[in-house]
């Protein structure tokens, strides 16, 4: 899949001529790459829940994922400093299954 097609900024992506906010790009690509993982079982969970008790916890998890990998959250990542968006990117996030610390 090609890369999406990014603003001159960097801070979006424009997909279908839509903007959304791009992933911090200084999160080590490792860490990125787990989140990435983390955030798609998020969303696989989120259909499998779909129209049941369940759900809000999986939109939930997409919500932590996404504000961890900088495309949610306030301010957004560019607003951030350094030691702000280290903190953000390094936050625990379980992935569906797991409890947080656990």
């Amino acid at each position: 899949m090609a890369d999406p097609q990014r603003t001159e900024d960097g801070r979006y992506i424009v997909v279908d001529g839509r903007r959304w906010r791009a992933t911090d790009p200084a999160i080590p690509e490792q860490r990125r790459a787990e989140l990435t993982r983390i955030l798609m079982a998020w969303r696989r969970e989120v259909r499998r829940t779909k129209g049941t008790a369940e759900e809000p916890t999986a939109r939930a998890g997409v919500q932590k994922a996404k504000v961890a990998l900088g495309e949610r959250g306030t301010p957004p990542w560019w607003e951030q400093t350094d030691e702000q968006r280290r903190r953000r990117w390094e936050a625990d996030v379980p992935a569906p299954g797991h409890r947080a610390g656990g």
